[in-house]
């Protein structure tokens, strides 16, 4: 954990365009968002969850005028609404 100094610098050097986000996620979630980082060369775990809302948000987007892309969308909002349980704390 950082010093209250560390936090405070990182607080005031991204005020403007950052804020911090800590999660309690099961173990599943943090392997998963492990894997992600490795699987897209990402820099870790943050940068796993960032690039998960910014793939999100692209199916989204494509969904407004793909029809395939509004499958999948439908099939994975149902998906994890059936199965949150598994993925929530």
């Amino acid at each position: 954990m950082a010093t209250k100094q560390a936090q405070a610098r990182w607080r005031s050097k991204h005020a403007l365009v950052k804020k911090q986000l800590n999660v309690m996620a099961k173990r599943l979630i943090h392997e998963d968002l492990e894997d992600l980082a490795k699987q897209f060369d990402l820099r870790g775990k943050g940068e796993a969850v960032t690039f998960t809302t910014f793939v999100t948000k692209a199916l989204t987007q494509q969904a407004e005028y793909n029809p395939e892309a509004k499958r999948i969308l439908d099939l994975l909002d149902t998906a994890y609404k059936r199965d949150r349980d598994i993925y929530q704390p």
